[in-house]
C-alpha cells in the first residue's frame, strides 16, 4: 500500500478530503456508467461540490482517474533522494516500483486499467504522466550522479534519463505480466548491468551508492 504524507492543519485536511471524495465520486461514476458518459458537471453535482471546485482540485477530467499522480511522483524521486546513504541507486528503485505496482495491481484494480487501456483520452493522459514522471526521476539521478570520478561525472545526463526510462517502463511490464515480481526481478537485473557499465564513461562501474 503507498502511504501518504498526511497533511497538517485544519485546512489542509479539509482540502485534502474534499479533493479525495471527488476523485472517489468520479471513479465510481465512471465505472459504472462508463467514462465518455460522465461530464465533470455529473461528478461535482454527486460530490455535492462546485464545478470550479472540482477544477481547483483537478486540471482536467483525465486527471480525475489519476489523482495519485503527484503521490507517485513524489514517491520515485523520494527512492532516489531519500534513500540510504549507502543504499545503491538500483535496488533503492527497484523496491519503489514494486511497491507501486502493489498497489496498481491489488484487488478492484483490474476494472480500472481496463477503463484506461480503452479509452483514448486515457491512454494519451497516461503516456504523458509517465514521461513527466520520467523526466522527473532522471533530474534527481543525474544530481545523484554527479559525484565525480577523476574529475569525470560517474554517469550522463543521457544514461541518467535512459535509466529513468527504464524504471518507469519497468512498471507497465511488471503491471502487465503474469508474475509482477519476478518480471520486476528480470526487468531490474538488465537495468542494474546497464546503469553500472554506463558508469565512468561505459566501462564498468561499482553500484552507485551515495
Amino acid at each position: 500500500m503507498i502511504e501518504r504524507t498526511e497533511p497538517t492543519g485544519r485546512r489542509e485536511r479539509k482540502k485534502a478530503a474534499t479533493r479525495q471524495k471527488i476523485a472517489d465520486t468520479a471513479l465510481r461514476l465512471f465505472l459504472e456508467r462508463g467514462y465518455d458518459a460522465v461530464g465533470i458537471r455529473d461528478v461535482a453535482a454527486e460530490a455535492d461540490v462546485a464545478v470550479t471546485t472540482v477544477f481547483a482540485h483537478f486540471a482536467s477530467k483525465e486527471a480525475l482517474v489519476f489523482e495519485q499522480d503527484q503521490d507517485f511522483e513524489q514517491r520515485l524521486v523520494h527512492a532516489v533522494t531519500g534513500r540510504a546513504p549507502h543504499e545503491a541507486l538500483v535496488p533503492a528503485l527497484h523496491r519503489e516500483i514494486r511497491a507501486l505496482v502493489h498497489h496498481c495491481t491489488a484487488d478492484g484494480a483490474a476494472p480500472i486499467w481496463h477503463m484506461i487501456e480503452t479509452s483514448p483520452a486515457l491512454r494519451q493522459y497516461e503516456e504523458t504522466m509517465r514521461l513527466r514522471h520520467a523526466e522527473s526521476l532522471a533530474t534527481a539521478i543525474a544530481a545523484d550522479a554527479a559525484v565525480t570520478v577523476d574529475g569525470r561525472p560517474q554517469h550522463s545526463t543521457t544514461a541518467c534519463r535512459t535509466i529513468a526510462r527504464f524504471a518507469i517502463d519497468a512498471f507497465t511490464l511488471a503491471r502487465e505480466a503474469a508474475d509482477p515480481d519476478l518480471a520486476l526481478d528480470e526487468i531490474f537485473r538488465m537495468i542494474e548491468a546497464a546503469w553500472n557499465t554506463a558508469g565512468t564513461g561505459g566501462h564498468p562501474a561499482t553500484p552507485a551508492g551515495r
